[in-house]
């Protein structure tokens, strides 16, 4: 009963429901595979770590009914873990084996209804393989490429855990296609040695020549194409907390301007808007509770 009320209820347009129940099923895990390995995909371009891996967290529609304990990844660190009692299994970069696990759940619950389980198993077991075409098609249109650039991703993932950069002020910036470093720097927590900023030239320059290459050259066409998957404003713990400390007293002034600012993530907006939330941390806040990590109960 409760299969045949989640087809009905989150998959009514996509399964035939004519067919038998057990092609039925088979046809529910393709679709929630592609669902969930998007959704986490798509976690991890903009920065995303849900933090915690319930059931309520992953619901077999696609989609997150408990949004908590979440936060944005500001400092890059594929380790970046916002709950107090997430652990690594629950980190930035491992959100897609967390959700392997859940799958392997669903996928245990609906066995028992099936007599032939061989294409069935063949969609569970497939899950990695899905979930690695999503990441890349993600990583792919992050870096403004055509086709996944293994050595290119790894040397960057490198440089930026060594520089401690911004994860979403670095994409953004990179999303200008420069030539120097000048405008990444805006994204950098630390200083850059005479050392690391030639590899950060020697990265920039091989990536830059296969992004042209590939794109005939054309800076606005991919500039506009980058834009469009790179945001320039995210949700930072930082900034909300003003908001509803002044909602406590009922002004909703500043909760009504992060709905208008966050509402449009990957519009340039103004200047004053850009001046106070296109901008790195604050050091002060790095370690504060309640802002810079959350508890279950947060």
């Amino acid at each position: 009963m409760i299969v045949y009320h989640l087809i009905e209820r989150e998959y009514k347009g996509d399964i035939d429901q004519s067919r038998s129940f057990e092609q039925q099923i088979v046809e529910l895990t393709r679709l929630f595979r592609g669902r969930l390995t998007r959704l986490i995909a798509n976690w991890i371009r903009v920065g995303y770590c849900q933090g915690n891996f319930n059931s309520d967290n992953c619901a077999a529609g696609g989609y997150t009914l408990d949004y908590g304990p979440f936060g944005f990844c500001e400092i890059f660190d594929p380790e970046f873990q916002p709950w107090t009692g997430g652990g690594k299994h629950f980190s930035f970069f491992n959100q897609p084996n967390a959700a392997l696990a859940n799958f392997e759940m669903f996928c245990s619950a609906l066995r028992p209804l099936l007599k032939d389980t061989k294409e069935f198993e063949e969609i569970c077991h497939g899950f990695s393989d899905a979930m690695q075409e999503e990441l890349d098609r993600v990583w792919a249109s992050k870096l403004g490429l055509e086709t996944f650039d293994a050595e290119i991703f790894q040397s960057l993932m490198h440089l930026m855990i060594l520089t401690k950069v911004d994860y979403t002020i670095f994409f953004r910036e990179l999303s200008q296609v420069p030539e120097s470093l000048s405008g990444l720097r805006n994204s950098f927590y630390g200083k850059v040695s005479a050392e690391l900023e030639s590899e950060w030239q020697s990265w920039l320059n091989r990536w830059r020549e296969q992004v042209l290459s590939a794109n005939e050259s054309d800076l606005g066409a991919i500039s506009a194409k980058m834009k469009q998957v790179n945001p320039k404003y995210t949700w930072r713990e930082w900034l909300v907390v003003p908001a509803y400390q002044q909602a406590a007293d009922w002004d909703y002034t500043l909760v009504r301007e992060l709905q208008e600012v966050l509402s449009q993530p990957y519009e340039e907006q103004s200047e004053d808007v850009e001046a106070k939330y296109y901008r790195l941390k604050p050091q002060e806040y790095f370690h504060t509770g309640g802002i810079s990590q959350y508890s279950c109960s947060s």
